[in-house]
C-alpha cells in the first residue's frame, strides 16, 4: 500500500501543529519552570555540570536539546547569554528547540495507531494528539512535558515490536527508550517500568503462557505464572539495565562530595554506623549524579502538593484529582471518540496500549504532585492512539474522521492559550482558573498580554501586580512587582497602601491558589475577591485601587 497519503497527512499536522506553536510561544511569556531551565541547560554547556538540574530533581535530555541551539549561538557571538535579561530574546528560540520531540511524538502516535489500526487508525491517532490544544500548549514551550511523551510512546512501540523477537529488538532498543524517556523526564522510570511488564504479559498472555491446565488451584496457578513470566523479567531486569547505564553515563558527574552527605553523616549519633559513614560521606567522590534527581523526585511524589479542586483548596492530594482535570482538559471530540469507542468496541481496546492507559490511569490516583493534567499527558496520548484503532473500521471511522475535524477547529479556538484549554462541558473555558489552578491554566505566562492591555488601557497609571511566576520581566517597567503574600498585611484595606493607587494586576493562581498560604495572602486575597476588576487578560484581573 503506498505510504505517501499517510506521509502528506503527517506532514499537514505537523507543520499546522508547528505553525500553531511557534507563533503561540511569541505570545507567551516564560512559564514558571523555564527560566530556570535555560539558566541550568546553559550552564551545563558551559561548565559540564549538572548540579542545579539534580538538585531540583530534573534530569538533563529534554533542557540539553532545548539550550544547545542558546549556547552555539552564545559561542558563535562571542558573548555569553544572560537568562534573566535577554529571556525575550533565547526563549523564542529555546522552545523552538522542543518541536523536534513533537515531531516525534507526532510520528509515533500514527505508528502506534497503524499498528492496532491500520491506516486509518494512524491517521486518526496523528490528528488527535496533533490537535489536542493542551498538548499544543506544552509543545510551545522549553519544558519536559512533550518529551517524556513522545519517548514514551517510542518505548511502546519498540516494547511491542521487538516482543518475540531476538535479543536486540526484545531487549536492548526497549533498553534504551526507557532510558531515553527516563532522561527526558525522572517520571519516566515509573511509566516505562509499567509500559514493559504491561506489554511483556499482554504477549504471554495472548501466546497462552499464562494459562494453566485446567482443574489447578489458586496456588497452582500462580505459581504458573511465576514461572511462566521468568523469561520476561530476566528480559525487563536487562532492559533496565542498559536504560539506566544509559541514564547515568548521559548524566555524567562532577565527582565531588555532596556536603549535604557529608553533614547528615557528621549529625549522626555516636556509634559504628557513624564510623563508617563519615568517612564514605568525605570521600565518596560521585556527586552529582542521575540517582541524586530520581531520588528528589521519588521524595517530592512522596510528599505530594496541595491542590485547588473546583472551588477549594486541598492541604493534601485527592484521589479525584486526575480524574476530575482529565475530564475538564480533554477536548470534547476527542473524549467523546474515547468514550464512544469503549462503548461500542470495548474488544479493540483490549491491546498493550489499552492495558497501559488502565494502568496509567489507576496510578493517577497515587500521583501527589497534582498541580497540572501534563502529568497525565502520556495517558491521554496513549488513550487517543486506542480510540484511534478501535475507529478505524466501517462507521466510527469516518466519525473519527469528524471529530478530529472538530479537534482541530478546537485548536484554533484555543490559540495562543492552549495552557489554560477547558472544555464547556465545564462552563465558560475562561473562567477555567475556578476549577485547577496552576499549569492548568496560570503558570506565569500572562506578561507580554498585561503589557499590551496596560499600553492600550493604562493610561500612565501605576501598574502594581502581584503575580505568581518567574519571568525576569516582571523586574522591568511598566511593571512594580509587590510580593503581596509577604507584605505583612492585618487587614485587607492595607493593601492600597502596599500596591499604591494606581492599577493592580493580580494573577488568578495567587487569588485561586493556596489562599492560606500566608496570612496576608488570605486578608488580601478576600478583600480583592470582594471587588469588580475593572478588567483582565487571560491569567490577570485588573483593579482600580484609586477608587478605594
Amino acid at each position: 500500500m503506498k505510504r505517501w497519503p499517510d506521509a502528506l497527512w503527517l506532514l499537514l499536522v505537523g507543520v499546522y501543529s508547528s505553525a500553531w506553536c511557534v507563533t503561540a510561544a511569541a505570545e507567551l511569556g516564560a512559564t514558571f519552570d523555564e527560566p530556570f531551565y535555560l539558566a541550568s541547560g546553559l550552564n551545563a554547556w558551559r561548565t559540564g555540570s549538572n548540579k542545579p538540574l539534580m538538585s531540583a530533581g530534573t534530569l538533563p535530555l529534554a533542557v540539553d536539546a532545548q539550550t544547545l541551539p542558546l549556547y552555539l549561538w552564545e559561542r558563535g557571538r562571542g558573548e555569553p547569554f544572560h537568562v534573566y535579561r535577554e529571556m525575550d530574546v533565547i526563549l523564542p528560540a529555546a522552545r523552538a528547540a522542543n518541536l523536534p520531540f513533537w515531531w516525534l511524538l507526532l510520528l509515533y502516535a500514527m505508528r502506534l495507531g497503524r499498528t492496532w489500526g491500520g491506516v486509518w487508525g494512524g491517521r486518526i491517532a496523528v490528528g488527535l494528539v496533533g490537535f489536542d490544544p493542551n498538548l499544543l500548549g506544552h509543545a510551545a514551550l522549553a519544558t519536559t512535558d512533550i518529551p517524556i511523551v513522545a519517548m514514551m510512546l517510542a518505548l511502546v512501540y519498540h516494547a511491542h515490536q521487538g516482543a518475540g523477537r531476538g535479543w536486540w529488538p526484545r531487549v536492548f532498543v526497549p533498553g534504551v527508550c526507557f532510558g531515553l524517556a527516563t532522561l527526558a523526564k525522572a517520571s519516566g522510570m515509573v511509566f516505562g517500568v509499567q509500559a514493559l511488564v504491561v506489554i511483556g504479559l499482554w504477549h504471554l498472555a495472548k501466546a497462552g503462557a499464562l494459562t494453566p491446565t485446567p482443574g489447578t488451584g489458586w496456588i497452582g496457578r500462580a505459581a504458573h505464572v511465576w514461572h511462566a513470566c521468568h523469561g520476561l523479567r530476566k528480559d525487563i531486569a536487562v532492559s533496565l539495565l542498559v536504560g539506566f547505564t544509559l541514564v547515568f553515563v548521559y548524566t555524567g558527574s562532577d565527582w565531588v562530595v555532596e556536603p549535604t552527605f557529608v553533614t547528615w553523616a557528621a549529625g549522626l549519633p555516636d556509634g559504628p554506623v557513624k564510623d563508617v559513614l563519615v568517612p564514605v560521606s568525605t570521600h565518596l567522590r560521585v556527586f552529582p549524579n542521575a540517582g541524586e534527581a530520581m531520588v528528589q523526585q521519588v521524595k517530592h511524589n512522596f510528599r505530594g502538593h496541595g491542590t485547588y479542586l473546583l472551588g477549594e483548596w486541598h492541604d493534601r492530594a485527592t484521589l479525584r484529582y486526575f480524574p476530575l482535570a482529565l475530564a475538564m482538559k480533554t477536548p470534547l471530540p476527542a473524549l467523546l471518540l474515547v468514550l464512544l469507542t469503549l462503548a461500542v468496541r470495548p474488544r479493540a481496546w483490549n491491546t498493550p496500549a489499552g492495558w497501559f492507559a488502565l494502568l496509567l490511569l489507576l496510578f493517577s490516583l497515587n500521583c501527589r504532585v497534582q498541580i497540572g493534567v501534563r502529568f497525565m499527558f502520556t495517558l491521554m496520548a496513549v488513550a487517543y492512539v486506542c480510540a484511534a484503532a478501535a475507529a478505524s473500521r466501517g462507521v466510527l471511522r469516518w466519525v473519527g474522521c469528524g471529530l478530529v475535524a472538530v479537534t482541530a477547529g478546537v485548536s484554533l479556538s484555543a490559540w495562543p492559550h492552549g495552557l489554560g484549554y477547558f472544555n464547556r462541558l465545564w462552563g465558560d473555558p475562561a473562567l477555567g482558573y475556578t476549577h485547577l489552578h496552576d499549569s492548568n491554566f496560570d503558570w506565569g505566562q500572562g506578561l507580554p498580554e498585561l503589557k499590551a492591555w496596560y499600553a492600550a488601557q493604562g493610561g500612565g497609571r501605576p501598574l502594581a501586580v502581584w503575580y505568581y511566576g518567574t519571568d525576569p520581566d516582571i523586574l522591568y517597567p511598566p511593571f512594580r512587582h509587590v510580593p503581596v503574600s509577604h507584605a505583612k498585611l492585618t487587614r485587607g484595606d492595607q493593601l492600597p497602601g502596599v500596591a499604591g493607587r494606581g492599577l493592580l494586576a493580580v494573577s488568578v493562581t495567587s487569588l485561586y491558589g493556596n489562599r492560606c498560604i500566608t496570612p496576608s495572602t488570605r486578608v488580601a486575597s478576600e478583600w480583592v475577591l470582594a471587588r469588580e476588576p475593572v478588567g483582565r487578560t487571560h491569567t490577570f484581573l485588573i483593579y482600580d485601587l484609586a477608587r478605594e
